[in-house]
């Protein structure tokens, strides 16, 4: 019996000399905070035919701006839109209504400006214009770097074709 308590605390004693360094996962925390890291904020000119006040176009806008994922939707997509990214992926979708009010919001956020009557109040009368609306989608932090809101065309949350309903939507008369 002694023998076999020495041998085991000789054994216990070899195991905890071991060198174990060669087998634990060492990442490389700057390379992943660079990763990580967003591009510099980008200014974007709005494609020729981008705001649209075709009903499709409208919808898909509404779609993306009321949902925050395919996983969680309401409702069925409208056409052009799907609930599944190209790697079948439930799509994420902007839950803008999480912070902005607009008409007909459920969820009527309060942290970012109000959308509600934004084309009688701010396009009708030329105090903002269409540019203006993508580029705030597309990368806010151009003219606001302290921003809290989701920059959507840089990260490639939203193509260029989803930004340009979105704005469609949020200008159009409701």
């Amino acid at each position: 019996m002694k023998k076999t308590i020495m041998v085991s605390l000789l054994v216990g004693a070899s195991l905890l000399a071991t060198d174990y360094s060669s087998v634990i996962e060492s990442p490389n925390a700057s390379k992943i905070i660079d990763k990580d890291l967003l591009a510099p904020a980008t200014v974007y000119t709005m494609p020729a035919g981008c705001i649209s006040t075709d009903k499709d176009a409208i919808a898909r806008g509404a779609f993306i701006f009321h949902n925050l994922n395919g996983g969680k939707v309401k409702g069925d997509a409208p056409a052009g839109l799907s609930k599944k990214d190209e790697k079948g992926n439930n799509k994420q979708y902007g839950n803008c209504v999480a912070c902005h009010n607009i008409e007909d919001a459920v969820g009527a956020g309060n942290i970012g400006p109000d959308l509600s009557n934004y084309n009688a109040m701010f396009m009708a009368t030329n105090v903002r214009d269409n540019q203006f609306v993508y580029q705030k989608i597309a990368d806010p932090r151009v003219d606001n770097a302290q921003t809290h809101m989701t920059v959507n065309l840089t990260t490639k949350l939203f193509n260029e074709r989803e930004i340009c309903d979105i704005t469609s939507y949020i200008v159009s008369p409701k």
